[in-house]
């Protein structure tokens, strides 16, 4: 028969076993940067109303596509699925004309409709530049769908990092470069 301290141990013992995974699988894209800190952050608005902040986190301070990083927009209104992929899809085309040639626009608005949820203020989703294998992206802190296209995570990011951005105040905020 196990004494009282014998089971005060095993319930310690058991309750610990429990909640383990669930603080590992809490940490979401983190798990992926784990050595990040905050390089920059800025807000995007659009005639007067503020659409999300932007934070960029990586382990280096000198952010490039050589290296992984993570991107965070927290959202500061309602916008619907549908419409986060066409204005990416959007911006890519804009930024790259030749980056959406043949199936490539149908196949990457597919990924990020599997990536992207409608969302409303507060709403975070998270996005990891993983070099040479692609980008997984999180939504409030949950893995939602990782895109295995080197291709597709370069022209996603370009949006905000590329010098050709429609926010360049928001591209050197993220980077650090403001003074």
């Amino acid at each position: 028969m196990a004494t009282p301290a014998l089971r005060l141990c095993s319930a310690c013992l058991l309750s610990l076993v429990l909640v383990l995974p669930v603080q590992a699988n809490s940490q979401g894209w983190r798990e992926q940067l784990p050595q990040a800190n905050l390089v920059g952050s800025g807000d995007f608005s659009w005639f007067g109303f503020s659409v999300y902040n932007a934070k960029l986190w990586s382990p280096s301070p000198q952010v490039d596509f050589a290296e992984p990083f993570a991107l965070e927009l927290t959202y500061r209104r309602s916008i619907r699925r549908e419409t986060l992929v066409e204005t990416s899809l959007d911006e890519i085309r804009r930024i790259d004309v030749n980056a959406l040639q043949g199936e490539r626009e149908v196949q990457w608005a597919r990924q990020m409709s599997k990536a992207f949820v409608d969302v409303s203020d507060g709403t975070r989703i998270t996005g990891v530049y993983l070099p040479g294998k692609g980008c997984q992206f999180y939504v409030d802190g949950k893995l939602q769908h990782e895109v295995d296209d080197p291709a597709f995570a370069r022209a996603f990011f370009s949006i905000w990092l590329d010098p050709q951005t429609r926010s360049p105040k928001l591209r050197a905020a993220l980077l650090g470069l403001n003074p």
